[in-house]
């Protein structure tokens, strides 16, 4: 009778375990799927965490690659496509936060390099003016695909042609993985270091 009690229990134990390990993860109320598809590929959830400003959550932000990466040089070197998804969990205005995006790219490259993003960042600026108010549950992700260039989506609406420079790509995701990214949390956090 103990012996099937043990077993019964360990399968049990196993049943649980297993459940856990399946279920989804859920950042303040988002669920952040374990993979994604992308240009025709199935991508891996690198990580995910939460974007403070002050006190204040403002969204939760997960990336998407083919293959771990731990820095910003492995994830515009790693293959195929990626995805930066960042889901608001509070009001904003789209205008400001768009200029925080800017200032995040001049704090992570080159002046140099900046007089070459300029109409990229131009275009960006646009993209978030025309949005005007990010509320909870809308979404922004940037899609890096490639031979098309990094597709922004907002609000479920693709937002004009994609960029194809891959060092416009490479610089806006320096906001988030550069050398002074916006939030060090929530670069390890996406990074899988958290």
């Amino acid at each position: 009778m103990r012996l099937i009690q043990k077993i019964l229990l360990t399968a049990a134990a196993l049943v649980v375990g297993v459940s856990a390990l399946a279920a989804p993860l859920v950042i303040h109320g988002v669920k952040v799927p374990e993979t994604v598809s992308v240009g025709g590929a199935t991508l891996q959830l690198n990580g995910a965490g939460t974007r403070y400003k002050g006190p204040f959550k403002v969204y939760v932000g997960d990336l998407y690659t083919s293959k771990k990466v731990g820095s910003l040089e492995e994830l515009v070197a790693a293959p195929g496509p990626k995805r930066l998804t960042m889901t608001f969990v509070r009001e904003i205005e789209a205008g400001p936060f768009g200029k925080l995006l800017t200032r995040g790219v001049e704090d992570n490259v080159s002046k140099a390099e900046i007089s070459k993003l300029v109409p990229g960042l131009i275009r960006m600026g646009d993209i978030f003016t025309v949005n005007k108010v990010l509320v909870p549950g809308d979404v922004i992700t940037l899609d890096w695909i490639p031979g098309t260039g990094m597709v922004v989506t907002a609000k479920g609406q693709v937002q004009g042609e994609p960029f194809k420079e891959p060092e416009f790509f490479k610089a806006i995701m320096s906001i988030w993985f550069g050398h002074s990214p916006a939030d060090w949390k929530l670069k390890d956090a996406m990074l899988g270091k958290e």
